[in-house]
């Protein structure tokens, strides 16, 4: 999905056909960090400094999670690949610190980054766009949780507003339940969000590229065990099903990727992101649940998982990220 003469995958071999990997210079790769996803994170991380170093590239590895971020500065890495999850690492933090210090890296920038991890900002942003999300309210340990029945429904969704991976999440079936799914929730945020559970198919689309020249690569539809994609079946089940294509009718799968685009372009996002949507199945009607701004590199990933479905190799995306370096930091 794009404005362009040749598809991304095309585009995209032939950037790396023109790119010498000297020019990149010395690049650290900055994985584990201190957030909740720092496993994650570092599989990641793992992946993309293999992938560099064999293409060619002068990579390194340098873990905030364990050294001062500060020292990021004496490394005199020429350029950064994020492969931190989660806060202090998506949330806009460590953008800041390398703007400061003049260092291009990947993903989007600090604004940008500091929306999409916060999903009551994000949801309030989209909705001002007029895209669809669910009906949403912010918990407190006052909230009315009958109240809260009353204008969600049930079941409904309570996590944190600043987690991603599904940590701390709870599918909430009876008004009874929502005082310790808010506790579960609240033990890993200070804000905490309760939102409509959509009903349907699970589906995550990947954008790349910035402002009216970024584009939707294909759309995944994920099928876990038992409905259920928590943090397990994310990473480390081999029984949950992804399917590219997904096997919906086109116009379906169009109508993702137009509202996922739509969002990632109203939040400001740049060179990659990853849109997570819910397909209401008595409707058909896509919903947004929130945007990824440093999707996962691991073997069960789906950001590589849609490039290959466009003819483009993990190590080839990991290169073209990098390379995105290159252009002018906005």
């Amino acid at each position: 999905m794009g404005k362009h003469a040749l598809s991304w995958g095309e585009r995209v071999r032939a950037d790396l056909d023109q790119l010498r990997t000297q020019d990149l210079g010395r690049v650290g790769v900055l994985l584990g960090g201190r957030s909740a996803e720092r496993e994650i994170s570092l599989l990641s991380g793992g992946g993309v400094l293999q992938a560099l170093i064999e293409k060619g590239v002068d990579a390194h590895a340098f873990d905030p999670g364990l050294r001062s971020p500060t020292e990021i500065a004496q490394e005199q890495f020429d350029r950064v690949f994020i492969s931190l999850h989660g806060r202090f690492g998506e949330d806009g933090t460590i953008q800041g610190l390398l703007e400061l210090l003049n260092i291009p890296y990947t993903g989007s920038g600090v604004l940008a980054s500091a929306l999409s991890i916060d999903k009551i900002a994000t949801k309030q942003i989209w909705l001002s766009n007029g895209l669809s999300t669910p009906e949403f309210e912010e918990l407190t340990a006052h909230s009315d949780w009958s109240a809260v029945v009353a204008h969600l429904g049930l079941p409904l969704i309570v996590k944190p507003a600043h987690e991603g991976s599904s940590l701390g999440l709870t599918k909430v079936k009876t008004v009874e339940a929502l005082p310790e799914a808010y506790q579960k929730a609240a033990a890993l945020d200070t804000k905490v969000i309760a939102e409509t559970c959509i009903i349907g198919d699970e589906l995550t689309c990947p954008l790349v590229g910035q402002g009216n020249t970024a584009e939707a690569l294909p759309v995944i539809r994920i099928i876990p065990p038992e409905a259920n994609y928590d943090f397990h079946n994310k990473y480390f089940s081999n029984d949950t099903q992804y399917l590219c294509p997904t096997g919906l009718d086109e116009s379906v799968n169009e109508a993702v990727q137009a509202l996922a685009l739509a969002a990632y372009q109203a939040l400001g996002c740049r060179t990659w992101g990853r849109a997570d949507v819910m397909l209401d199945q008595s409707t058909g009607k896509p919903y947004l649940l929130e945007m990824n701004t440093s999707p996962g590199m691991t073997s069960h990933s789906l950001v590589p998982m849609a490039a290959k479905a466009a003819g483009v190799s993990y190590a080839d995306l990991v290169l073209w990220l990098l390379s995105q370096t290159l252009g002018k930091q906005e």
